[in-house]
């Protein structure tokens, strides 16, 4: 079985990481498929179905015996695990071990995730309704498309997804690209105006004060430093905002759809530009579910994209093979080769997990928050709530605030009065209600489980999409821009991709290799012929 994986590294010229991206898919969908339970299983469920009995008992004895900062440190992976006095089981550690050999780190390599703050990178002024993360996401992301824009000598970008226009904004006033916004929302394409008009109000004002503008982007100095407090780093350049809808399945001419319900398009395609020879940098930042898949079709079918970078969330919103869809396309699995490996397909709350930013929690771990009651707040109060009416199960009580501040009972009582129940007929406070919270420790130890394996998830999903690439060829450079929710200094990591045939299902060796490292949670590719990174 080994020499026939051999033999496609073989002949795939040019392309020797090819088999390790392709055995590291197929080594996480066979880990995900022995504990499929557990990552589909749902924390509130925690009293209802049993789920701590279906742990092994030695797991069990190591996890209730394990201190929350034990915990966090299975979570990242970096020694500490276990206690002074404490035999963890072998099974235990290998699958912790196993989890993060395969898993893309997450946020910058060597360094832990650093508290939200505002960013000293960014204009003061293109901070404005901006939160201090996604500041950091704005600058990141657009210093990657600056380096695709040099690369590639196109300084055209079609930004989608716009929503409220920051991301375009620094890449039109502070990088000086020439940008197109597409958004859904006409609410939002209208919001986003009025926030360039106030920008350029406020240039005009440094203006009369005195301050020069810079020249543009293309007559700067490569090594020429500004500085990013001053108003005349920034040129009075605004984005183009277009109100549509992506099509996912039309390439090219077809880029758009009109907003529903709404007029017909006035702008043209941002895609067709003059005898349809114009080229684009195509980009998304929270590009939500099939969104960041649209992407990278139209990557791999538009040649005026010469460049494509994507920023994913939301992976419960894919469309699946099993789920239906006003796609023939689904958003997972996107790959033949991830298609062709059994026990490949990935549940709601799967996808759901790979969203959580592990190193969130992992602080409040290491800290023994208040927070990390809530989960068991939340378990108890679904025991209260199907013990009153069965047909009311896993309904919606997010909308209390700071509710690990309250006591179960006033906790309860609101949770009650939210899924239509009579909180004055349900006892809050029975023995038997006692009894649970007091296995508070053992709910977080079963979500910190269920957690490792959130980034294994999204590692998957993340690696279906480099092989849809790779399938189709065409793309000779990838430079992937990896972070996370909890993760505000993501990392670059470069990975060859060669114009090559369709990939085969695999047929797995007998003792299976673990690839090399990436990063999550976004990605970019390059058509050959286009530059370097």
């Amino acid at each position: 079985m080994t020499s026939r994986l051999q033999s496609d590294v073989t002949t795939m010229a040019g392309a020797p990481h090819l088999y390790w991206e392709q055995q590291r898919a197929a080594n996480i969908v066979r880990l995900l498929s022995l504990y499929r339970p557990l990552l589909d299983s749902y924390i509130i469920d925690f009293f209802t179905e049993g789920l701590w009995a279906k742990l092994p008992s030695a797991w069990q004895a190591a996890l209730e015996a394990a201190e929350p900062p034990q915990l966090a440190a299975m979570l990242l992976g970096n020694g500490g695990m276990v206690g002074q006095g404490t035999v963890w089981p072998l099974s235990l550690l290998a699958f912790s071990a196993a989890v993060h050999a395969l898993s893309f780190p997450r946020g910058q390599v060597g360094c832990a995730p650093r508290p939200p703050c505002q960013s000293p990178r960014l204009h003061p002024l293109l901070r404005r309704h901006v939160k201090p993360k996604k500041q950091h996401e704005i600058w990141r992301l657009g210093k990657v498309l600056q380096q695709l824009s040099k690369a590639t000598g196109c300084d055209r970008v079609v930004d989608v997804g716009a929503g409220q226009g920051h991301f375009s904004r620094f890449l039109a006033f502070s990088l000086g690209l020439s940008v197109t916004a597409v958004e859904g929302d006409g609410r939002l394409v209208s919001l986003a105006e009025r926030f360039d008009q106030e920008l350029l109000r406020e240039l005009e004002k440094a203006q009369a004060r005195g301050y020069s503008r810079r020249p543009p982007l293309s007559q700067h100095h490569p090594n020429t430093a500004s500085n990013p407090t001053d108003p005349a780093s920034l040129c009075p350049r605004c984005p183009q905002h277009v109100a549509g809808w992506l099509d996912p399945q039309a390439p090219g001419q077809e880029f758009l759809l009109a907003p529903t319900p709404g007029p017909a398009l006035a702008a043209r395609n941002p895609l067709a530009g003059p005898m349809d020879s114009e080229q684009v940098l195509l980009t998304g930042l929270h590009a939500c579910g099939d969104l960041s898949v649209a992407l990278l079709r139209h990557f791999a079918h538009s040649p005026q994209v010469v460049a494509v970078t994507s920023a994913a969330c939301c992976y419960m919103k894919l469309s699946t093979c099993l789920e239906p869809t006003d796609s023939s396309l689904p958003g997972y699995p996107l790959s033949t080769w991830v298609a062709g490996l059994p026990g490949h397909m990935l549940s709601y709350r799967a996808r759901e997990a790979a969203c959580h930013a592990v190193e969130e929690y992992a602080e409040r771990l290491s800290r023994d928050s208040e927070c990390l009651r809530i989960h068991c707040y939340r378990a108890v109060l679904e025991t209260l709530i199907q013990a009153a009416d069965p047909s009311k199960k896993h309904l919606g009580v997010q909308t209390m605030k700071k509710a690990h501040t309250l006591s179960f009972p006033e906790y309860a009582r609101l949770g009650l009065t939210l899924v239509g129940l009579d909180s004055a007929t349900v006892p809050v406070d029975s023995e038997s209600v006692c009894t649970m919270l007091c296995q508070q420790h053992k709910v977080v130890a079963f979500f910190s489980l269920v957690l490792l394996l959130a980034p294994l998830v999204e590692t998957l999903i993340l690696l279906d999409r480099l092989l849809y690439l790779r399938e189709q060829g065409g793309c000779q450079w990838g430079m992937g821009l990896w972070g996370t929710a909890g993760a505000n200094y993501p990392f670059v990591h470069r990975f060859p991709v060669c114009p090559r045939t369709p990939l085969q299902p695999p047929v797995l060796p007998t003792q299976p290799g673990v690839g090399g490292h990436a990063g999550a949670t976004g990605c970019s590719a390059v058509r050959p012929g286009q530059g370097h990174l």
